[in-house]
């Protein structure tokens, strides 16, 4: 099936960074590639300002990636999956497994193949420098122009650029989440885009009964991950929604009430979570947070080595699954199911339903929909089906093409360190 959005380059600087383009064109996905990787550079220069001077040492943590390991495996992954991929134009349709041309760089997949190259060894990898990385990035970056202007104008011919322009968006706001997790001051534009924003406050909202279409075609127009496909009906009966995420000053309020001290209000797994966190980290608040005052409300968060008073009516944000469900029982609500979400997300959005700013966790586990085939990239999907858990949504690190509603993102429950936050349904 062609693409049925062709935007010329002149229409294109407000499409390049639009949920459109799953359905871009060779125009415009060109020109989002390049945004995209002008984008990890920028953002790879606030750790050369930070960390160059120490070699870019950063501890070894199962939540982030060593900077220069993840600036070449984004190289890495749209030179093995465009430039060397020898049925690129077959798209989804492609055998992962077959013949594949050598890589420019010829320890390529030794230093940045994420399925083989285990997680703790990358702090050890002889990694090139910055220069040679850089120019890697130069050089795939520009062999994928060249092919994508020679390619059909189909989704199939398409596939993969649009796979890797939204690969490398992910790691772009992994990158942010790393410079967060370690106290890392950005520039003043980045500061100011990466930041919650003030939340209208609204009345929950009520969603009528109805049958809802939860995925989308594998063959339909556009790009679609692996864990979208598969069109289903879900009957999902009348709900009440919060119209925003929950707020900071609401979450005090749970604070102040002993939340973390009362073992009712939590599931024994994140009892569990909490007595483990306690004793390593005195946790009784979410992540980053240096001061939560009872009596006056008032939460300071350190963002991005900062610490920062939290208004009242922004998105409460960096806490667990465990953490939100533990609110949701106290508060005798309950977190709402990722199909409840996203039928709001499409149907509510007139009458105050507000997303985007954070990623918000739901209380469904992340499973395959019906049929499930896992894509070429098979690791995405597959390995992490029963073990994380659905958040949808966005944050304000996130791309604005990324925020697509029917979008599944996934995490174990015990990650904090996201840009995440949540909302709630009625019992």
């Amino acid at each position: 099936m062609a693409s049925d959005f062709n935007a010329t380059p002149a229409d294109s600087p407000g499409l390049i960074d639009s949920p459109q383009i799953r359905r871009a064109g060779l125009g415009v996905l060109s020109l989002a590639l390049m945004d995209a990787r002008n984008h990890t550079l920028h953002l790879f220069a606030q750790f050369q300002s930070a960390l160059e001077a120490a070699d870019f040492v950063v501890p070894v943590l199962p939540t982030l990636n060593p900077p220069l390991w993840e600036l070449g495996h984004v190289g890495w992954f749209q030179e093995r999956w465009i430039g060397r991929n020898l049925q690129r134009s077959q798209g989804a349709h492609c055998d992962p497994t077959g013949p594949r041309l050598p890589s420019i760089e010829t320890a390529a997949d030794r230093w940045w193949d994420s399925s083989q190259v285990p997680h703790d060894t990358r702090w050890s990898l002889d990694l090139p420098d910055v220069s040679a990385c850089r120019e890697y990035l130069l050089n795939t970056l520009e062999s994928t122009l060249e092919l994508l202007e020679r390619a059909d104008a189909t989704d199939d011919a398409l596939y993969f650029y649009r796979l890797c322009l939204l690969h490398e968006d992910m790691h772009a706001e992994a990158m942010v989440m790393t410079a967060q997790t370690l106290g890392m001051t950005l520039d003043r534009p980045l500061l100011q885009a990466f930041a919650p924003k003030p939340m209208t406050l609204r009345e929950p909202l009520l969603v009528p009964a109805c049958a809802w279409q939860l995925g989308s075609p594998a063959d339909g127009a556009g790009f679609v991950f692996d864990n979208e496909v598969g069109v289903h009906e879900v009957r999902v009966p009348e709900f009440e929604i919060d119209a925003q995420p929950v707020s900071w000053a609401q979450f005090v309020e749970f604070v102040s009430d002993g939340g973390y001290d009362r073992q009712e209000l939590w599931s024994e797994a994140g009892w569990q979570w909490l007595q483990t966190s306690s004793v390593s980290e005195g946790r009784r608040g979410p992540r980053y947070v240096d001061q939560i005052s009872v009596a006056s409300g008032a939460v300071m968060q350190n963002r991005f080595g900062q610490p920062l008073r939290m208004l009242g009516n922004q998105p409460a944000m960096h806490m667990t699954w465990w953490e939100a469900d533990a609110w949701c029982r106290w508060a005798g609500r309950r977190l709402p199911f990722e199909v409840e979400w996203e039928i709001a997300a499409h149907t509510a959005g007139r009458r105050g339903f507000q997303w985007g700013d954070v990623w918000e966790w739901t209380g469904s586990t992340f499973k395959p929909y019906p049929g499930f085939v896992p894509g070429p990239y098979a690791d995405y999907s597959q390995p992490w089906f029963g073990t994380h858990k659905v958040l949808r949504g966005g944050s304000f690190a996130t791309r604005a093409r990324m925020k697509s509603p029917k979008f599944r993102n996934f995490y174990e429950p015990e990650r904090d360190d996201v840009f995440c936050g949540f909302r709630s349904c009625s019992l």
